[in-house]
C-alpha cells in the first residue's frame, strides 16, 4: 500500500487521500486492486508479486496506447515491489451493463451496441497491434501452442471432471483431447491472442469499450478470444445475438486481413470447446479446490452452452470419450445441484453496540456472522467526530485513510460472498450479518453500510439495514 501511496504522490504532486480496495481483488488473479483519490486526482493502484505478469501487463498497454487502443494509461510503476499505478477506468463494466439492462434473453439496444463496439475493436488488438507486439514478455508461454493446450484440457479434466466426481476414461479422453488439439493448431496462429476477453474485462467509459487484463495474451489464432466474450458463462448471450455478434466481429475483421469465412468455421467451434472447457477447469479450482463457492455459480452457464454446442455443432473431428464425459456432467446429481434455480436470499445487516448486546435474527433462521470492528482505529474518541456516525463524510474520510479497516473489509465480503453464494444454492432464504463496536455509532455504521453496498445489485439478493444504536438514540428511524 506504501509503494502506491508514494507512486500516486510522485505522479500527481499531491498525497492520496483516499485509498480503497475494488471488489475486484476478490476475484481469480489474486492481484490487489486499489483506488487511490486526492485533490482531484483518480488512479487505480495494482498491487501483484509475479514479476513476469506485471512485466507483460505494462509492456502490452503502452504498446497498445501506441497504436490508439482504448486501454489504461501507466502512470507509474516500482517493479521491485510488484506495484503500478495505471488510468482509472470507472465502475461499470460490459458485464455489469448487461446485467443491469436485460429482462432475460430480452437484452437492451444500447448494451447490443457497446457488444457490437466491443467486438469490432478486438481485431485492432489481433491484427493491427499484433504485427509488431513483443511476444518475448509474454507469461507463461509465447504462444497459445500444443503445451498451453495441454494445460488447460488437464486443468479441465484433473480440476473440473476429477473433482466433481464426473466418471471419465483417462486414455481415451487423451486421444480425443490429442484429436482437438491437432484441430486447434491446424487454424493460422500468427496473431494476437488476449486470452481472458471476457465482459468482465470491459470497462465502459462515456458507453465506449476499454480494455483490461490482457497480462496473459500470446501468439494464436483469431478465434478464441470472440469465442471467450461470445460464450462468456454468466453473461449467456442468446444465440441469436450470440451469431449476430460474430457476423459483426467477422466483417470488422475482414477490414484487417483477407478473411475466408468458411475456413475461419472450420475451427471456430472447437475454440468455443477448449474456451469453455478451460473456464470449467478455473471454476472447478476456484469452487472445489479452493472451496470458493461464488465461481461454482457459473457451472450452470458453462453446461448450458455446451449442450447448446451438442445439439447444434458437429465438429469435423470425433470425440467420443469426450462427449461421453459431457453426457455425464449433463447428468451429474452434484453438479445438478449447482443447477437448481435459487430462490431469493433476503440478507439483513446490522451495526450495534456491544454494550446493548448482539441483535437478534428475526428471521428465525439463526446464526451469520457477527464481526467486531473494536480493533479498528475509532473515530468517537476524537471531538470533530463525536457527534457524526458512519455514513456522514468526514467519518467515512477518516475511516478510508485507516489501511486496516480495508483488509478488515476484504475479509469480510470474502466471508459473506462465499456464505451467499452457497445459502442460494442450497434454498436458504435469510442471512444475518452484524457489526458491532463500542458505541454502535461510527465504526459499526460504516462498515455496515460498506458490506450493504458490495452487496447490492448481486442477483437474488435483497439487502436490509439496521442501525440499532441509531435509531435508539433517535438519529434513525426504525422499520415499519
Amino acid at each position: 500500500m506504501d509503494a502506491l501511496k508514494r507512486l500516486f504522490e510522485q505522479h500527481f504532486h499531491s498525497p492520496a487521500e483516499h485509498v480503497r480496495p475494488l471488489q475486484g481483488q476478490l476475484g481469480g488473479s489474486g492481484r490487489n486492486i486499489i483506488r487511490l483519490t486526492g485533490s482531484g486526482q483518480t488512479a487505480v493502484g495494482i498491487l501483484y508479486s509475479v514479476r513476469e505478469e506485471n512485466l507483460a501487463f505494462l509492456e502490452f498497454s503502452r504498446h497498445f496506447r501506441r497504436h490508439g487502443l482504448p486501454v489504461p494509461e501507466i502512470y507509474a510503476e516500482d517493479l521491485a515491489q510488484g506495484a503500478y499505478l495505471e488510468e482509472d477506468l470507472g465502475d461499470t463494466t460490459l458485464f455489469e451493463f448487461l446485467s443491469a439492462n436485460r429482462d432475460g434473453d430480452a437484452i437492451a439496444p444500447e448494451v447490443v451496441e457497446a457488444y457490437r463496439r466491443t467486438v469490432a475493436e478486438l481485431p485492432r488488438f489481433q491484427v493491427q497491434a499484433g504485427r509488431d507486439l513483443n511476444y518475448k514478455v509474454c507469461y507463461p508461454r509465447s504462444s497459445f501452442d500444443r503445451q498451453s493446450i495441454n494445460w488447460d484440457l488437464n486443468y479441465f479434466k484433473y480440476y473440473f471432471l476429477r473433482l466433481a466426481g464426473v466418471p471419465f476414461n483417462e486414455q481415451a479422453l487423451e486421444v480425443d483431447f490429442g484429436r482437438l488439439t491437432k484441430l486447434l493448431l491446424a487454424a493460422p496462429h500468427d496473431y494476437f491472442l488476449y486470452r481472458d476477453f471476457q465482459s468482465r474485462n470491459v470497462m465502459l467509459r462515456d458507453g465506449s469499450p476499454w480494455f483490461l487484463d490482457y497480462q496473459g495474451g500470446r501468439k494464436g489464432a483469431l478465434h478464441y478470444d470472440i469465442a471467450s466474450l461470445l460464450y462468456d458463462g454468466k453473461a449467456d448471450l442468446p444465440p441469436a445475438l450470440r451469431q449476430q455478434l460474430l457476423d459483426h466481429y467477422l466483417d470488422s475483421l475482414a477490414g484487417y486481413i483477407d478473411l475466408d469465412r468458411d475456413a475461419f468455421m472450420e475451427h471456430y467451434y472447437a475454440y468455443v470447446y477448449v474456451r469453455i472447457l478451460q473456464a470449467l477447469g478455473a471454476y472447478g479450482f476456484r469452487g472445489f479446490y479452493e472451496r470458493k463457492a461464488h465461481f461454482l455459480q457459473s457451472v450452470p452457464y458453462a453446461l448450458k452452452n455446451l449442450r447448446w454446442l451438442a445439439h447444434n455443432v458437429r465438429l469435423p473431428v470425433a470425440l467420443p470419450s469426450l462427449l461421453d464425459a459431457l453426457q455425464a456432467m449433463q447428468a451429474s446429481e452434484k453438479l445438478r445441484n449447482l443447477s437448481a434455480p435459487a430462490p431469493g436470499l433476503t440478507v439483513r445487516v446490522f451495526s450495534f453496540s456491544f454494550h446493548n448486546g448482539i441483535p437478534a435474527d428475526e428471521s428465525g433462521n439463526g446464526g451469520g456472522f457477527v464481526f467486531d470492528g473494536r480493533s479498528l482505529p475509532n473515530p468517537g474518541r476524537e471531538e470533530q467526530y463525536r457527534q457524526l456516525t458512519g455514513k456522514d463524510e468526514a467519518v467515512i474520510e477518516y475511516l478510508d485513510r485507516q489501511p486496516g479497516v480495508h483488509e478488515f473489509l476484504e475479509h469480510a465480503f470474502s466471508l459473506v460472498d462465499s456464505s451467499v453464494a452457497n445459502y442460494r444454492q442450497r434454498g436458504f432464504s435469510n442471512l444475518s450479518v452484524s457489526f458491532g463496536c463500542t458505541g454502535g455509532q461510527h465504526r459499526s455504521v460504516y462498515l455496515a453500510e460498506h458490506l450493504a453496498e458490495h452487496l447490492r445489485g448481486a442477483k437474488g439478493v435483497d439487502v436490509k439495514v439496521r442501525h440499532m444504536q441509531l435509531e435508539k438514540l433517535g438519529w434513525e428511524n426504525p422499520p415499519q
